[in-house]
């Protein structure tokens, strides 16, 4: 079998432009994953990142409640002693630390609300993440055993992924 070599040849030649296309789609889903995966990794941050802030806030609302109770104790206290000019001091107090404390539940709410939505984000760039690397898996097994099928399966799993992680921008 003199042209078993040639013919071998010639065969591994005829499938270099598949396994051209098919690295160059090896390429592009590779870039594209990494985009999608650090956006991911930071909307992940500013999630926790919001999440601690409204947490604080939500510390900072307990701390104004519990000096509120106690000039209203004091008031009270002072009331019952008719030592009318500190109670009124402590009234004021009692006023303004009511004020604050809903300037500040309405300002961690605000921060749990931007947190969820920065969850969401990162949640469907997590997905489109999956589908990107399973296209770099349907890709490579493409090479492997040179079907069109596993090629068309991860050009399919690349779009679906960065379609995925494309829709953040939708999410308000």
């Amino acid at each position: 079998m003199e042209g078993q070599p040639e013919l071998d040849e010639a065969v591994e030649k005829a499938h270099a432009p598949f396994e051209r296309r098919v690295g160059a789609t090896i390429a592009i889903v590779a870039a594209v994953l990494a985009l999608v995966s650090v956006s991911g990794h930071i909307q992940t941050t500013e999630e926790l990142l919001l999440q601690q802030k409204a947490s604080d806030e939500w510390a900072h609302n307990q701390s104004k409640s519990i000096r509120r109770y106690e000039s209203e104790f004091a008031a009270d206290i002072l009331a019952a002693m008719k030592d009318t000019p500190a109670a009124k001091r402590y009234q004021e107090n009692f006023a303004r630390y009511d004020k604050d404390a809903d300037e500040l539940k309405k300002h961690a709410e605000e921060l749990q609300k931007e947190s969820g939505i920065a969850g969401q984000r990162a949640m469907r760039l997590h997905l489109g993440e999956i589908f990107l690397e399973m296209a770099i898996v349907f890709s490579s097994l493409a090479i492997l055993t040179r079907r069109n099928f596993f090629w068309w399966a991860g050009i399919a799993g690349g779009v679906i992924g960065a379609v995925l992680a494309a829709t953040v921008f939708a999410i308000r």
